[in-house]
């Protein structure tokens, strides 16, 4: 039995040393965690289709993050003056974009993270970059069909 569960514990094990580095190492300068992540969602619907109204659903959906936490976020990234709150198609949500002229700051941030993981590539190897950009896909998925 003990040999059956050893490579779920092995799974454990990697998952906490992994989250105790990342945890540690600042990936995100001037913005805390969940406001680089929300700004990440904004500034790819932004490169998408050169607006980047992202819908309160979406976001709350994408990230995992409480509703409640969600709106502090939102609230704080407003306040900052990296998005703005704006109407869409369907009034009874609540959209935010993205505020062109703080994109550059925005993405001064961004840099710093993509250098970092950028690294972490370096370390792991394109290939198994790539198998780790699939497995944590394929979890993504499985957790969105519960």
């Amino acid at each position: 039995m003990k040999e059956d569960l050893r490579l779920e514990e092995d799974v454990i094990a990697a998952w906490v040393r992994l989250t105790g580095i990342l945890k540690n190492t600042r990936l995100t300068k001037g913005m805390n965690y969940n406001e680089a992540t929300v700004m990440l969602l904004a500034f790819r619907r932004f490169e998408e289709d050169g607006e980047g109204l992202v819908s309160f659903k979406e976001i709350v959906a994408e990230t995992n993050m409480l509703k409640s936490l969600v709106n502090r976020t939102i609230d704080s990234l407003v306040k900052k003056g990296f998005l703005i709150r704006s109407d869409g198609a369907d009034r009874r949500t609540t959209f935010v974009r993205p505020v062109k002229e703080k994109l550059p700051e925005y993405l001064e941030v961004h840099r710093h993270t993509l250098d970092m993981v950028g690294q972490l590539v370096e370390i792991i190897g394109e290939e198994d970059a790539r198998a780790f950009v699939r497995i944590g896909e394929k979890i993504s998925a499985a957790h969105e069909n519960k």
